[in-house]
Parts: structure tokens; sequence; C-alpha cells
């Protein structure tokens, strides 16, 4: 995969400006958490320049790996922390809720607000350390898998979508890269489209693209062992498909993967409590 130098070789001041300015944001964006989230922030800070050193030993390819997620994390965040413009697009029972807006040169985007029962702790090791196990438990997706991890942030993954009900959206697959940032007691988990060697495009199968994508678990403020969810959704399924009909299943897909994934935090805590017997 041939890439550009302007992408593979960014020079180390403004590398590390850049990171220093999405560490910023993130604390920003977090807010006020509980009474220890200022000492965490202050030693994520201290370690903030041997990440950068680290990655500094990376090779071309997988610094612009490292860039791209960066890049994704950045873009996903100046779209949520801009709250002027959101039309609500579905509200469910249970007061899980999808908004959008359409944004210049990126297009429509979804997102999604809920309330999850489980700690933001336990929610990213599900969604991951355990992504690989998502067509486990949410039928929309076939499979994920790893095709490169680079560092303990960033990894590029193949996922493959099912079908929707009557095949009115037949199955899609993604290569994205995907970055994932701590920061206090919140958490991000950014990506979008990119390309890797390991996986061309697939012959009967439409390679569809996403980005910026954005998924933020926060300790609820009069709960913290519960988490608000936010997930931002941006996606060209490409194909001939009316946009009436891509707006319906996007965010129906998102009000349904976050009911899968009730489903799937509630089965590992019985899971455990059986094994704890």
């Amino acid at each position: 995969m041939q890439l550009s130098s302007s992408i593979i070789s960014p020079s180390a001041g403004l590398r590390k400006n850049a990171m220093v300015a999405i560490h910023h944001e993130l604390n920003r964006l977090a807010g006020p958490g509980p009474s220890n989230w200022i000492s965490q922030v202050r030693r994520r800070s201290s370690i903030l320049s041997s990440r950068i050193e680290e990655e500094e030993g990376y090779s071309e390819e997988e610094m612009s790996y490292v860039k791209q997620g960066e890049d994704a994390l950045k873009k996903a965040i100046s779209i949520l922390s801009d709250q002027d413009g959101w039309t609500l697009e579905t509200v469910a029972a249970n007061g899980d809720k999808v908004l959008s807006k359409t944004l210049p040169d990126i297009g429509k985007v979804f997102k999604l607000e809920v309330t999850l029962e489980q700690h933001p702790d336990s929610l990213y090791q599900e969604l991951v350390g355990n992504i690989e196990q998502m067509g486990e438990w949410n039928p929309n997706v076939k499979q994920v898998k790893i095709l490169q991890k680079i560092g303990v942030d960033t990894m590029v993954t193949h996922e493959v979508s099912a079908e929707t009900p009557g095949n009115v959206v037949g199955p899609r697959d993604f290569v994205s890269v995907r970055c994932a940032k701590r920061r206090g007691s919140s958490c991000f988990l950014a990506g979008m489209s990119t390309q890797h060697p390991k996986m061309p495009e697939q012959r009967g199968v439409v390679r569809a693209e996403n980005g910026p994508t954005c998924i933020v678990l926060k300790p609820c403020a009069e709960d913290p062992d519960k988490t608000k969810f936010t997930w931002l959704l941006n996606i060209d399924l490409k194909g001939w498909i009316p946009k009436t009909i891509i707006n319906k299943v996007l965010s129906q897909t998102q009000v349904d993967f976050a009911n899968h994934l009730r489903h799937r935090m509630a089965n590992n805590v019985s899971m455990e409590m059986a094994h704890a017997c």
C-alpha cells in the first residue's frame, strides 16, 4: 500500500503538538467525573511523552495507521462537541434515542445516546478487548478480525456485516483503523476506513466505507457504575440504495446494537455468577 510521505513521516514537533491537542480535547469532552479524575489525567499526562517515544520506533506503515486513527478521533471529537443542529431520528420505548445531522464534506452522521447498566471499564473490555467476539452476540455482524495491532491504542480490523431483513441491504465489508483512548474515567473508541494489504476488496462483497465514527463511554453523573454511551456513526454503504432506506437502516442498526450489547453484558454477569458458585 503506497501512502503519501505527508501522512507517513510527520515531524516530531508537529506530531507532539497534535497528540497534546487531542489530549486536551479528550479531557474537555470527558467532562467532570469521579473525585480521582484529576489525578488520573495527571498520571496519563506523565506517560504521554513516553508514548511518543514508543511510537517513534514504529515503521512507516505502522505510523500511517496511528496517524489515521488520531485523525479519526480528532474529527469525531469535533463533531460530538458541537451540540447544535441535531435532529431527532427515533426514540425507543426505553429512552434510547438516535439523532442526526448533515455535515459538509462528510454527509449525514448519526448519534446514538443511551444509558447502560455497566461500568465503562466492563464495556471497554467487551468492545475493545473482545472485539473479535462481536459476531457471537451482534446478529448484524458476521465477523470481526484484527488484521494488525500497533501499540496499545491502534488496530486495523476487517468487519463483515450481515444482510438486513429481506436483504434490503446486502452484506458489506469494511477495513477500518481503530483508535482507543482513555482519559480519566472516560473512554473514546474512534475509527475510519483505511486500506490494508492483507484484505483487498473481495469479489461478491461490497466494500463500504465508514468514518469518522466514535463511541464514548462516560460514567453517569448520578451513578458512576452506569455508563452514558454515545455512538457517532457515519457510513457510506455504497451501491444503489435510496437515502430514505439508508437512514432507516442505520438508525435502526444503532438501536439494535444497544439492545444486543445489553444482552451480552447481562449474559457475561450471569456466567461470572455461575462460575463463582
